[in-house]
């Protein structure tokens, strides 16, 4: 069955008042951290495919994006990007979409209006982007989740999942329209994103993925487990100098005294106030910077938005 650019499984599920989970490649999961949180959710769930863009190529460059080939028993098979979206029906907790969207090179606001015509079709009742970015934080102290939302029970879902709100101000993605448009259909929108020190370079953020995978157990009940805690902390714990990602000499006293100043030592991860100007324009440089390299990287990385053919 064809909805809009998407074929959708058939039989089609039922789903009741379903939340989508989304997370955008390249632009805001930086870590993989959007990634691997849903990846974790999908396996607990259990969680089938609904569909994929009919015609991936309408949206992606795929000199971009690039496709990848496999041997596989003696055969070759060819996998191409795509936008997946799959779909749980728990007992306990609403029914979840869940959608790994590629961020598009062609044709941005047909892509946002295919996505809404899911969204619109299959009754959404929520829509939260989550994800990873850049910051000026430290690894020795615990990671910020701030967030964006609109909806009666936005704070409320704040306070349980203990982010900040976020005034962030500068470039963004066509994709955004999509939460615009949902938040004009009369649907809660929520974002939530880590913040990461700004100088590692890890392709999967293990602690970044359980700190978001903290805020979401507590939102929707999962159990604390698939968060992976411990495997999160102890790759910051191994980390040392010898790598040549930590800063060197003053550099990150000086980072972790501007964090304490602003949240306090030691502090959880709840702070609620926004970030110094002159950090928020560092960030806005710094985000300009990685939209304009992370596009030719994400081809190369393995991620769950491709198909077999």
């Amino acid at each position: 069955m064809r909805i809009g650019e998407f074929d959708i499984a058939e039989p089609i599920p039922e789903l009741k008042d379903p939340h989508m989970l989304v997370v955008l490649r390249p632009w805001i999961d930086v870590g993989n951290v959007g990634s691997l949180s849903l990846g974790r959710i999908e396996r607990h769930l259990r969680s089938k495919e609904l569909g994929r863009l009919h015609r991936p190529g309408r949206f992606y460059d795929f000199t971009r994006y690039r496709p990848r080939s496999y041997l596989v028993s003696g055969n070759r098979e060819v996998t191409i990007p795509n936008t997946i979206i799959r779909y749980s029906n728990p007992e306990d907790g609403p029914h979840l979409l869940t959608a790994h969207l590629l961020e598009p090179h062609l044709y941005g606001e047909d892509y946002a209006d295919a996505l809404l015509e899911i969204i619109e079709y299959f009754g959404v009742k929520l829509y939260a982007l989550i994800g990873g970015m850049y910051d000026m934080v430290p690894h020795t102290r615990p990671l910020v989740v701030s967030g964006l939302g609109s909806g009666e029970n936005v704070e409320r879902d704040y306070n349980i999942a203990n982010a900040r709100p976020s005034n962030y101000e500068g470039p963004t993605t066509i994709t955004y329209t999509i939460t615009e448009t949902a938040t004009k259909m009369g649907l809660e929108t929520r974002a939530f994103v880590v913040h990461l020190p700004q100088y590692l370079n890890l392709d999967d953020d293990y602690r970044g993925a359980a700190r978001m995978m903290d805020v979401l157990c507590r939102l929707y009940n999962f159990p604390e487990y698939i968060a992976q805690t411990d495997r999160g902390q102890k790759q910051y714990d191994e980390l040392t100098d010898n790598d040549g990602q930590i800063p060197s000499g003053d550099t990150l006293t000086r980072i972790e005294e501007m964090y304490d100043s602003e949240y306090g030592e030691g502090s959880g991860p709840e702070p609620s106030t926004p970030l110094p100007s002159s950090i928020e324009e560092f960030l806005q440089g710094l985000d300009v910077n990685l939209n304009a390299t992370d596009g030719d990287d994400a081809g190369d990385d393995t991620e769950p938005g491709s198909s077999r053919t």
